[in-house]
């Protein structure tokens, strides 16, 4: 059981911990990153600082770790990216607001294998393990509202995934940056952006992928008003999008599309746009839904609540905002949190 001070001691560390004048604590800092989301450098506001006197002839100390990473193996890339999917399946289900300290040491871990590695042999898989994490990572910083470290994390993972050569993680990671813009209030920038990563990915994108990037040029056209667009995008989506109920790309492990998360996806950028048919689309989602998809779910619920606002249907509406913000409560997720005041506005 988790001892704590009382409301009124808590009120004056809270005081305290804003002016500087108390320390945080080591566990009131494990508390607040998890209830924050925030890594502990935002949450003292401080850069990270080496508590090591760096030593007159470092020499020894770089060709170590040099050497280290010349052992990187194959075996330990694998690792890394297992590492990677057992985070991405607990985001999946739990949130990201809980896993901020261990997607944190797991990118430190990679960025340093990297660092130090000096073969391209030896550089480009780790690169390309680290693209994919950096990407995850910004993906659970915009989540939690952490929108610089959201930024920085994509940036990272493009930087990544041009060293690994890996045109699809460059794409996929500057189409999901793209959303940061569109949260920003620049949706025209951010269609200009997304599009960027179709560019990019070139002849060298899967079908799946190739669907998944125009299904979010379709949700950010919507959202930037541009109606037509919107459809051509979905249009394009349907039309590369491999039949059967397969839903990971084996290529591209972080994409998730087949014909069910299609139509989620159809019904939330028709449900921006106000067309009628997003509420059978959604309704046909919600009952194919993978349940471990659980953070997910808050969006659908949205994206319900949403399309009835647009038919007058405000007691539906309300509803579906309920379990949306059950779901989002249980999964920390700010970024639903604001998408569900938004739309309660509406009512």
């Amino acid at each position: 059981m988790l001892t704590i001070a009382s409301t009124a001691s808590l009120r004056v560390y809270v005081s305290e911990w804003e002016n500087r004048r108390r320390p945080i604590s080591a566990r009131y800092a494990k508390i607040l990153r998890a209830l924050l989301g925030v890594t502990d450098d935002e949450l003292t506001g401080r850069d990270e600082e080496s508590s090591a006197v760096p030593a007159a002839d470092g020499y020894d100390e770089l060709m170590g770790r040099i050497d280290a990473a010349r052992s990187v193996s194959r075996t330990m890339v694998d690792t890394f990216m297992d590492q990677t999917e057992l985070l991405r399946t607990m985001d999946r289900q739990l949130g990201a607001a809980s896993l901020v300290d261990q997607m944190s040491a797991h990118l430190s871990t990679l960025e340093d294998a990297l660092t130090f590695a000096v073969l391209p042999e030896t550089r480009r898989p780790v690169a390309r393990a680290l693209a994919g994490a950096a990407t995850l990572a910004a993906w659970q910083a915009l989540d939690v509202g952490a929108v610089e470290r959201a930024w920085r994390n994509y940036e990272l993972g493009k930087r990544a995934a041009q060293e690994a050569e890996e045109p699809m993680y460059l794409a996929h990671a500057t189409a999901e940056q793209a959303y940061v813009l569109c949260d920003a209030g620049r949706p025209t920038m951010a269609v200009e952006l997304v599009r960027d990563a179709q560019r990019l990915g070139g002849k060298a994108m899967s079908p799946r992928l190739t669907a998944w990037l125009y299904a979010a040029e379709a949700e950010i056209c919507a959202r930037a008003g541009f109606h037509d667009e919107c459809r051509q995008a979905l249009e394009k989506a349907e039309r590369h999008l491999p039949s059967g109920e397969e839903v990971r790309d084996p290529d591209m492990l972080s994409i998730f599309l087949n014909a069910g998360h299609l139509a989620r996806w159809r019904g939330n950028a028709l449900a921006l746009i106000g067309n009628d048919d997003a509420v059978s689309n959604l309704y046909g989602a919600l009952e194919t839904t993978d349940p471990t998809f659980i953070r997910a779910s808050a969006g659908l619920r949205c994206d319900l609540a949403q399309a009835h606002v647009a038919r007058g249907e405000y007691d539906q509406a309300q509803g579906h905002l309920r379990q949306a913000r059950l779901v989002a409560s249980r999964t920390g997720s700010v970024r639903h949190r604001r998408r569900i005041e938004q739309i309660t506005q509406q009512l």
